[in-house]
């Protein structure tokens, strides 16, 4: 049945883009540099896209989505404000949203593959995700 998988997985795509979004939100008042605000933003507004197409398609399965894990969140927090307290650069804020779009990628390669039978809607929507955080994580290496 195509149904129960493809829901799991618009879910883990709404709790995914949801922290990507948080995350962007997070760093952006530190960010020093234009190209990266830039980078940011640009990338901020994609995940907000796609969390809109997420939304929609869980609505018609009467699905209310998924909320990031509050664990994962609330150590992501952590290790972000302390970071930049200790140092306070775009190359601290490049260093942890690679990190993040890395943990990002594989999670979501990971429920691709562990929710197979999803349509192929939700399946792209995942890829297109997916490709975000691959994107962003190659943009601001030169941040690095």
């Amino acid at each position: 049945m195509i149904q129960p998988d493809t829901v799991k997985l618009l879910r883990e795509c709404d709790a995914g883009v949801k922290m990507g979004i948080s995350s962007i939100e997070e760093v952006l008042p530190y960010v020093h540099s234009d190209i990266l605000s830039g980078y940011l933003t640009r990338c901020k507004e994609e995940h907000e896209e796609l969390k809109r197409e997420v939304r929609e398609l869980l609505h018609r399965y009467d699905d209310e989505g998924k909320e990031p894990n509050p664990m994962a969140k609330g150590m992501s927090w952590i290790k972000t404000n302390v970071r930049l307290v200790l140092k306070e650069s775009d190359s601290t804020i490049a260093d942890l949203m690679t990190d993040g779009c890395n943990m990002g990628v594989k999670s979501l390669n990971r429920y691709l593959n562990q929710y197979e039978a999803a349509d192929e809607v939700s399946k792209d929507i995942a890829k297109r995700l997916i490709n975000l955080e691959e994107q962003l994580a190659i943009d601001i290496r030169s941040f690095l």
